[in-house]
């Protein structure tokens, strides 16, 4: 229990100070740059870094992160994931619209720019339209195909859906998506699905579980080599591509930690 308090004291005081950081620094930024945000993506990159050292968890990021505009997606996990991928790469999450409503992670998603949508075909020209505007402004966003979390263990098929965005005339020549493989390693001795968050279990539960492990185990986020929109048919070859890509990454015995 000691070691539960402290680590969620120290995780609540990290993120919600970092919060009340970057929207102060929001209000000089947003004025000045507008859509563009030179600052406060490092803040949260800062934060996430520094939540996996407060959790003992140990973090590793292999590949590299595309520079190009573009879009970025990956296997889901856990809500860990949102510490993970923002700790590797100054992103913005495509998030589904109820998680904007959430207590506390509703705040914080809205505060470092995620882009909330219904997946709704009827929306689909409203949510291209938003890709448009964020993409073409260098904004990295990033979305989990799969469209729920799993238990680590297996990579879902990725729906296609949100692929057809990146064929908007203004965004195929001009933009890439990257795959990117997201790798849990248990703890020593517990189940290789510790760090899995899926079906019906309660986010509190899963916290409280994870801060409570005496011995942490280990994340790996492995970047893959961009792949251009405009080398693809359509969203449905682009979506099977990176699925391949990302459920090999997830399975390469390489990624086991030295």
């Amino acid at each position: 229990m000691l070691r539960v308090a402290l680590r969620g004291v120290l995780l609540a005081l990290l993120v919600f100070g970092g919060l009340v950081v970057l929207l102060l620094l929001r209000l000089i930024e947003r004025p000045i740059f507008g859509l563009h945000r030179p600052i406060t993506p490092h803040i949260t990159q800062m934060v996430c870094r520094a939540a996996f050292w407060v959790l003992g968890m140990r973090f590793v990021r292999r590949g590299t992160p595309m520079e190009r505009r573009g879009a970025v997606v990956a296997n889901h996990t856990s809500w860990l994931d949102i510490f993970a991928l923002n700790a590797a790469k100054r992103i913005y999450f495509v998030s589904k619209s109820e998680v904007a409503g959430w207590p506390g992670i509703g705040w914080l998603a809205r505060a470092t720019g995620t882009v909330f949508i219904r997946r709704d075909r009827a929306e689909a020209r409203s949510q291209t339209e938003v890709f448009r505007t964020r993409l073409l402004a260098g904004h990295k966003l990033l979305f989990f195909p799969e469209g729920t979390s799993t238990d680590g263990l297996q990579v879902l098929p990725f729906k296609t859906t949100l692929f057809e965005a990146f064929f908007d005339p203004a965004l195929r020549d001009e933009i890439a998506v990257q795959p990117v493989s997201v790798i849990y390693h248990a703890p020593q001795g517990e189940d290789p699905r510790f760090y899995g968050w899926w079906g019906d279990m309660s986010f509190g539960a899963h916290l409280l579980t994870t801060l409570a492990a005496r011995k942490q185990g280990a994340v790996e986020v492995v970047y893959h080599p961009p792949l251009p929109v405009a080398d693809f048919a359509g969203r449905k070859a682009l979506a099977q591509h990176c699925e391949a890509i990302v459920r090999a990454g997830h399975a390469d015995p390489r990624s086991g930690l030295q």
